[in-house]
């Protein structure tokens, strides 16, 4: 095999133009390899451009043939859907959002049993979409395969895991999609995208030939725009009966969960009581400390809970159930996976590779404790909701990151997201997250749960209520807030002082009313802010003491009190960030104020 080279050779060495002919073939071959390359690859970003990056991989699984008249035409016939890399399809390969994954298995023998299911009713599956790796992210980021294009706001994330899948429908590239949710890998994507996304009763639709993560958290949820779909889709996957006798309603509303969202709640509670207002079966509005129901009603979630004197027992409580959640979820992937984990030392993003670590790490002595929580946490609700309520809750505390986000953000925003999807995640109960438009050009959205097993109540209650909810939003999204007025000095410190009066009683509401007519009076006064900023701390409306402080701030710079004050509000809204910087700050003005520097050494651990 060497003779033709030396030839080749004897023949450059008396030839050199030979040498030159071979240069110029090589080059040739090169360029026209680079030429075809850079082809591909305009090809690949248009491809990726025309379908928001949400696919995979493209194919089509036809439905089962109709049956003939006079049957019924089948109940989603016509409906196009997708799933995402976590589902067997027989003869695929599935991918689990890792090319590690994709390069240790084979094809699938069979067909997971949501998928046919969705095909012998009509529908018509036309790809598998892009997810975050192995099911572990909330970003819908995926370091391998591409992040898609969330197409409410490009520059932000989409969410996930179930990323691509709800990008699929937010783009309008398919009627609906499967995605996993488990600890809130539907619901986030749906919220950051506007789109509708169903988290149904744990157990309630198989999860035969779909990849675990933490079974005793994983649930098959779907996306849509339309609430007629989501419903079409939920009889399916549900085996539900289509006639039921209709039951009034009565919705809760988690005034403390509500704290923790940065939207106006005029653009979230507001809309959704006036949407009710008109229709018939609903049962007027209550409110609710919920974190403080759980912190009575599920005694096991002690051990979770961190050692704080300044934390409300409300937050507090939030920050030990997501705290189980996480690490059921490892737990349960270490059970599942460890093995293929060390076997194949899978190559993976950065964050996906810092959860993954940690599961495989973990040690927890007593995993007893971890279904306790589960198992309290759902006979909590189920007591609390009985067969007739729904409680309304943010479904996530902030607007999508930016694309790229540094990682010492995104895990304050980890904590402030969690502590939301894991009432749902933990109790096992049904979720369903509803777009409301927007807010400072975010998408937003408010979350209908409901009690285990609950799942055709909360479906029809979407049905009922989603137009009139839409209604609201393009009312309230056309009005706007009627500005507060200045009078006359002397009655506001009457007011202020009265206010005080109030405050040393522990009369928190009375002393906000005193406080918020003072302001009327004079809204230039910092003090009146920051006073009524100390009462709004004490009744746990963290948001609106924030909101005073910064006021107070903006009129007064050395204002100690509202540095300290609002420091308190954020930290208890689990921006630990914003929070020591506020701490810093007051130190700045009072090296020697023991509450700051206290508070300043507590956030700096909390953050490490």
């Amino acid at each position: 095999m060497w003779k033709p080279i030396e030839a080749v050779k004897a023949s450059a060495s008396s030839h050199p133009k030979t040498w030159i002919a071979i240069g110029i073939g090589v080059a040739g071959i090169v360029i026209l390899a680079e030429t075809h390359r850079r082809r591909r690859r305009t090809s690949a970003r248009l491809i990726h451009k025309e379908d928001f990056g949400a696919f995979l991989e493209r194919f089509e699984l036809l439905p089962f043939p109709q049956p003939p008249p006079p049957a019924a035409r089948q109940s989603l016939a016509g409906l196009t859907f997708a799933i995402n890399d976590i589902f067997e399809v027989k003869g695929y390969l599935t991918g689990f959002g890792s090319p590690d994954w994709q390069r240790t298995h084979e094809a699938a023998g069979k067909t997971a049993l949501v998928v046919t299911a969705l095909l012998k009713n009509g529908a018509t599956c036309v790809g598998r979409t892009i997810m975050d790796e192995l099911a572990f992210g909330i970003t819908g980021e995926n370091k391998y395969f591409g992040t898609p294009i969330n197409p409410q706001v490009p520059s932000c994330i989409p969410g996930g895991s179930s990323s691509g899948s709800a990008v699929a429908v937010a783009a309008g590239l398919v009627d609906f999609a499967l995605g996993t949710d488990t600890t809130g890998c539907v619901r986030i994507p749906a919220s950051f995208c506007g789109i509708i996304g169903f988290r149904p009763s744990h157990g309630a639709v198989s999860t035969i030939g779909v990849l675990p993560n933490s079974q005793s958290l994983d649930t098959v949820g779907w996306f849509a725009r339309d609430p007629s779909v989501l419903q079409g889709v939920g009889h399916v996957l549900l085996q539900l009966n289509s006639t039921a006798p209709r039951r009034a309603r009565r919705f809760v509303f988690a005034d403390d969960l509500f704290q923790l969202s940065k939207v106006p709640t005029q653009k979230t509670v507001y809309v959704v009581v006036k949407a009710i207002e008109n229709l018939s079966g609903y049962q007027p509005p209550k409110h609710v400390n919920v974190s403080q129901y759980i912190a009575s009603n599920v005694r096991s979630l002690k051990g979770f809970r961190e050692e704080s004197t300044n934390l409300q027992n409300g937050t507090l409580t939030l920050k030990a159930l997501s705290s189980a959640m996480v690490s059921l979820q490892r737990y349960e992937f270490k059970s599942n996976h460890e093995e293929w984990v060390r076997s194949a030392k899978p190559k993976l993003g950065p964050d996906v590779s810092d959860s993954v670590n940690a599961a495989i790490d973990i040690v927890h002595e007593n995993m007893k404790i971890l279904y306790k929580v589960r198992t309290e946490m759902r006979a909590a609700l189920q007591s609390f909701l009985k067969d007739d309520g729904i409680l309304v809750i943010p479904t996530v505390a902030d607007p999508p990151l930016k694309l790229g986000t540094k990682k010492g953000l995104s895990s304050e925003f980890r904590s402030r997201t969690l502590a939301l999807t894991s009432i749902a995640s933990m109790s096992g109960c049904c979720q369903v997250t509803l777009p409301l438009g927007k807010h400072n050009d975010y998408p937003i959205s408010v979350s209908f749960i409901t009690f285990h097993g609950g799942d055709k109540f909360l479906l029809d209650t979407v049905l009922d209520i989603y137009a009139s909810l839409q209604e609201q939003v393009g009312i309230v999204s056309n009005s706007l807030p009627l500005p507060d007025a200045n009078g006359n000095m002397d009655a506001s410190e009457l007011l202020k002082e009265k206010g005080n009066a109030a405050f040393k009683g522990r009369q928190w509401n009375k002393a906000v009313n005193y406080y918020t007519e003072a302001i009327k009076l004079s809204g230039t006064n910092a003090t009146y802010y920051c006073n009524r900023a100390a009462a709004y701390l004490e009744l746990g409306c963290f948001q609106q003491a924030e909101e005073d402080c910064c006021k107070a701030i903006a009129l007064d710079k050395k204002n100690v009190k509202a540095y300290l004050r609002r420091g308190t509000a954020r930290e208890s809204l689990i921006c630990y960030k914003e929070a020591a910087q506020d701490f810093k700050h007051a130190l700045v003005l009072e090296p020697q104020n023991k509450v700051a520097n206290l508070a300043e050494k507590r956030l700096r651990k909390l953050m490490s």
